[in-house]
């Protein structure tokens, strides 16, 4: 079969389809794809004559090229074509759809799709999703090159190999792609966030159950809150108890506390038991109050270790607590006595103790406090973390500078709701 150089989806449709003696067989109407060795190929043409379908076979073919379709076959070989679910169709389910551009943290839509000849089969390289690719559905590619010409200006290509985009509708999944879920994974969780803000829910929850659980537990704390709760309502218990045990105690009882009381109650209690009672703790607090902000992981130490031995014990707890800014120093009862940063713990001689060398004067708030007053004292005193403690002294909890900024300047995924 010969196969003369490569060809866009919307070029081909609509070509009429000639048997051996020249006669029209039918016209293109849409490509049967299936899974190639390497990428996606075609496995047959549907054509149509007269209102009615016919499957055509790539082998039947003998030649495919913007200029002629010719076939092996005549009419009466042609078997009658009915569409179904079953079978992805270049045309019907992969224009227009929207895909993931891994390289550009994006969502886009495909215009066009390149086939280009491999052996003897044709193959899907590239789907192009830029201005091209639309002028050239519409029959005024050329035209639209001309025009930008007498500007000095060149109309250019934007095509995505199949090696860096994702397919997100489920039923796509049935082309494997080389690097889907590696490459969405490797992105930053607020480009996961924002990506699955703009898309549909249906579209949006499979690019999301591709994750892994970790990466999942960090875009699940970047989207507004009912799309948490979609995402966690479609999962089953154990799948969301794995995610949201992943996350931060704070972002987990942000999470927690918008889902329905059985909902939230079945995943706590799948959730390690030392990690539940912290989230159940944060649970207690109004959201807009420095106990709905705050998380419960900080490091402390006592005023009578060494330098030497705090940072042992930094080394120690660092990798699970989320942030880490400073060294809260507390007696026996948890009472806050001072504080160090680290670059002082860092920056001090090894054999000094705490007590000589930790800030007596802390900025400190209670857990009622409102959340305005709060990023009011962080921002007057220039603060990154400022503690929570109750009536007592006793010490709470923090709230960060970055989860202040994210109540007031919320990221765009938290801002933007979901197409329909």
């Amino acid at each position: 079969m010969t196969f003369v150089g490569d060809v866009f989806v919307s070029e081909m449709i609509k070509k009429p389809v000639l048997d051996p003696k020249g006669e029209e067989l039918g016209r293109v109407r849409d490509f049967i794809v299936i899974k190639g060795e390497l990428l996606p190929k075609v496995d047959s043409l549907v054509i149509e004559r007269k209102k009615k379908l016919y499957k055509l076979p790539w082998k039947g073919l003998n030649i495919f090229n913007k200029r002629i379709i010719s076939a092996i076959i005549y009419n009466e070989s042609l078997a009658p074509y009915e569409m179904t679910e079953d079978d992805l169709l270049a045309g019907r389910d992969i224009l227009d759809k929207q895909i993931v551009d891994a390289n550009g943290a994006k969502v886009v839509r495909v215009n066009d799709i390149k086939m280009e000849g491999y052996y003897s089969d044709a193959v899907l390289i590239a789907v192009d999703v830029g201005v091209r690719g639309i002028l050239r559905r519409l029959g005024v590619e050329r035209g639209g090159e001309d025009f930008l010409r007498m500007f000095r200006i060149q109309l250019p290509y934007y095509l995505i190999s199949w090696n860096y985009i994702q397919l997100l509708a489920p039923k796509l999944t049935a082309i494997s792609l080389t690097v889907p879920r590696q490459m969405v994974s490797a992105l930053h969780p607020a480009d996961i966030a924002e990506i699955i803000s703009n898309v549909s829910h249906n579209e949006g929850a499979a690019l999301f159950k591709n994750l892994d659980v970790g990466v999942a537990a960090e875009a699940l704390s970047e989207l507004k809150p009912e799309t948490q709760v979609d995402i966690i309502q479609e999962m089953n218990t154990s799948e969301a108890a794995d995610i949201i045990e992943e996350m931060p105690p704070d972002e987990a009882a942000d999470v927690l506390s918008d889902l329905p009381a059985e909902k939230a109650k079945e995943i706590l209690e799948q959730i390690e038991k030392e990690e539940a009672q912290d989230i159940q703790e944060l649970l207690g607090h109004e959201e807009d109050t420095a106990g709905g902000l705050m998380t419960n992981e900080f490091i402390t130490c006592p005023p009578d270790i060494t330098v030497r031995e705090a940072i042992e014990r930094f080394k120690q707890t660092a990798s699970e607590v989320e942030t880490v800014y400073y060294i809260y120093i507390t007696d026996k009862e948890d009472k806050l006595l001072g504080v160090v940063t680290l670059r002082e713990l860092l920056l001090t001689g090894h054999d000094s103790r705490l007590s000589d060398i930790m800030a007596t004067k802390i900025k400190t708030v209670r857990p009622e406090t409102d959340e305005t007053e709060v990023a009011g004292i962080i921002s007057k005193y220039n603060l990154v973390a400022i503690p929570v403690v109750n009536a007592e002294g006793g010490m709470l909890g923090i709230v960060t500078v970055d989860d202040i900024i994210d109540r007031i300047l919320p990221p765009a995924a938290k801002r933007k709701g979901r197409k329909p």
